[in-house]
């Protein structure tokens, strides 16, 4: 009795173990290497063009520009320039052509393929800026600002940038605002303006510049206000008074430097196209893994195999879930199966064929299995040759299903080339045995058992989400053998033998 405690407790404490050392896995994958539950999770990767292009007037020419800073809201996967005759220099936020003795149209493209874009963040990190100066205005401009600040205090909103985006964004215009602004103004007009006043008021703020994610021909860049209130950045779309970042909206500037300066030329301009294509979560594993540095772990992992390597392991990598439903079937409930793990190889089997169609090849295969043994058992072989007799008899009778299969195209023959030889011989060598010695009843509980742990155990295994499951995360696995092992130190009753109490419960009552 104390061994079984002892050993109780001591897998006890190493399934405990497993399950905290497989939580702490599973979380560092999704959250560093960005896998998922789901084996139908993708992922949107973005290439964006930037085409930059002008006349050139001979002279030296210098084009910045303006290009994505690290962000933890999107990561790079490629980078790439394309300047025929120009030598680049990459900074942080902008990237600079130079060159010398061009002539004419000039045309340079800088490329960018971008994936896991977080949307809708309300507070953006970076570094606090400098108290803003008082803007350039003569006293009735001053005065002005100040009543519009004043006024717009009443609007919805829970700071005073957004509580002025709102004002400015309001219909019809208020008439002090109307007569504050000119007459005709564009968008980055009315954004400048919106800064001034909110630099009369102390507040630091600048201009960012993004993109939204839709596919198109050519897409302009959108202006966007950003303001730095309550120690962090806020981010306001002037044109709309809407807080945050919009759904698929790309920050592809912050900062007030302008999105393309080019000297040496004339008519620039910068146009951008955006392509989106789908690919899995699992695809990008290794580059989510480089970005949050944390790839060494991931080069010595299964994820890294050829794709042939990787699917053989994910088919061993739910093999211990269905030994675990096996040893719960005959442990547990009690379930009189053919053999320990015949159930088990049935559900690969079927797996391999079809439910449907691995069913019927199997019936057919074992009664006919069982005709022959039969007639052998006339002529009292001994147990190898025997055995041996019936392997090759169930090849023969594959070869003539799968030869009536392919000639008459029925689909179900040609199943029986996936069942497994040697087990299929075993069983209905075992079969036969069990009927000589226990009678044929005993026989067909065991065969129809083990039919019925096959199919609850293929149900299972054969599901896609179990089986990306078990592989994307197999740490789960040394969890099932703690607790297979601690199954083994079980000696209680199994739930099929409960019904011998029943005459007792009946008495009671």
């Amino acid at each position: 009795m104390k061994h079984f405690i002892s050993a109780r407790l001591i897998l006890t404490f190493f399934l405990v173990l497993s399950l905290a050392f497989a939580g702490y896995s599973i979380y560092y994958k999704i959250k560093y290497w960005g896998f998922s539950i789901s084996p139908r999770q993708n992922a949107n990767v973005w290439a964006i063009e930037a085409h930059i292009n002008f006349l050139a007037d001979g002279s030296p020419i210098k084009v910045s520009l303006g290009i994505p800073r690290k962000n933890k809201g999107f990561k790079i996967l490629e980078e790439n320039v394309i300047a025929n005759g120009y030598n680049t220099q990459k900074y942080d936020d902008r990237i600079v052509f130079r060159t010398k003795n061009m002539i004419g149209e000039q045309d340079l493209y800088y490329k960018i393929i971008v994936f896991d874009n977080i949307t809708g963040k309300d507070k953006l990190k970076d570094t606090a800026p400098k108290s803003p100066s008082l803007p350039d205005m003569d006293e009735q401009q001053l005065a002005q600002a100040r009543q519009i600040i004043k006024l717009s205090a009443s609007m919805p909103g829970d700071d005073t940038a957004e509580k002025l985006v709102n004002f400015f964004n309001q219909e019809p215009l208020h008439p002090a605002l109307k007569s504050y602004l000119p007459v005709q103004y564009t968008p980055a007009v009315k954004l400048k303006i919106m800064q001034d006043i909110l630099a009369v008021e102390g507040i630091s703020s600048r201009t960012a510049r993004g993109l939204r994610l839709e596919e198109g021909q050519k897409i302009t860049p959108d202006l966007m206000l950003e303001v730095y209130i309550g120690g962090a950045w806020r981010i306001y779309d002037p044109l709309t008074g809407k807080r945050g970042l919009p759904d698929n909206f790309l920050l592809f500037q912050r900062g007030g430097k302008s999105l393309l300066d080019v000297e040496g030329g004339t008519g620039s301009s910068v146009k951008f196209s955006l392509q989106k294509s789908i690919t899995s979560t699992m695809n990008l594993a290794s580059q989510r893994a480089k970005q949050s540095k944390k790839a060494g772990w991931f080069d010595y992992t299964i994820y890294n195999l050829p794709l042939a390597q990787q699917n053989t392991l994910k088919w061993l990598s739910v093999f211990p879930l269905g030994i675990l439903l096996v040893v719960l079937m005959r442990n547990i409930v009690g379930v009189q199966t053919m053999g320990t793990f015949t159930p088990m190889l049935i559900s690969m089997s079927l797996v391999k064929t079809g439910f449907a169609t691995g069913l019927i090849c199997f019936v057919a295969i074992v009664i006919m299995g069982l005709i022959i043994r039969f007639i052998m058992s006339k002529l009292n072989l001994l147990l190898v040759p025997r055995i041996s007799a019936v392997v090759i008899f169930v090849i023969l009778i594959i070869h003539a299903l799968t030869f009536i299969g392919y000639n008459f195209d029925i689909k179900i023959a040609q199943a029986s080339v996936f069942f497994p030889i040697i087990i299929t011989a075993w069983i209905i060598e075992r079969a036969s045995i069990t009927w000589e010695e226990d009678g044929p009843v005993n026989a067909g509980k065991e065969l129809f058992n083990s039919l019925l742990v096959g199919v609850i155990v293929y149900f299972v295994i054969a599901n896609d989400y179990v089986r990306h499951i078990m592989f994307v995360f197999n740490e789960l696995n040394l969890v099932i053998l703690f607790i297979v092992m601690l199954l083994g130190t079980y000696t209680g009753y199994r739930l099929t033998e409960l019904k011998r109490f029943a005459p007792l419960v009946k008495k009671v009552n």
